[in-house]
């Protein structure tokens, strides 16, 4: 697996960023990474197709982001394992230098890991936030995401909680 510490930049898929908005730290992606991208599929499944959904209005006011589209030539092979907000954003990572995918669906992180591509998700990012400082606990946010209505396994949240302390 590509080592996450060392990326410098961050693609965003459509679920970590609504997780991220309902919990109020969509700007954790702008102080663990040099550059944010946001696929033009995920963009618009967020802030168009989701427009009065949780997430969207926040995500359509980030001016820190790029929004990008991947290379045809990685859409097709990957447009049949994922969806396609999933597939840009493994795709963007394939031609992006020192880049990490945010994905939290379980197929797709096989699917990245797969095609080489590091890859983090929403607790993944607040593990990586809290131990830079960033933020002082991570049960709190996970609380919230889960009234929210996101699941998350249990196995993973006890995982993160006693790599963090918590």
């Amino acid at each position: 697996m590509t080592n996450v510490q060392n990326q410098t930049t961050i693609i965003g898929d459509s679920g970590p960023l609504i997780a991220l908005a309902i919990i109020g730290q969509l700007d954790l992606l702008r102080l663990l990474y040099q550059q944010v991208i946001i696929p033009q599929m995920v963009w618009e499944e967020v802030t168009v197709h989701g427009q009065g959904l949780a997430g969207a209005l926040e995500v359509s006011r980030l001016t820190w982001v790029q929004i990008k589209t991947p290379q045809i030539q990685w859409l097709a092979p990957l447009t049949v394992l994922v969806d396609k907000g999933e597939a840009q954003a493994i795709a963007l990572a394939l031609s992006e230098a020192n880049s990490t995918v945010l994905l939290d669906d379980a197929q797709a992180r096989r699917v990245a890991e797969r095609f080489g591509v590091g890859r983090i998700g929403t607790l993944g990012i607040l593990r990586k936030a809290k131990k830079a400082g960033y933020i002082t606990q991570i049960k709190p946010y996970i609380e919230q995401l889960q009234r929210s209505g996101i699941y998350i396994k249990q196995t993973l949240i006890d995982a993160v909680l006693h790599d963090v302390g918590e």
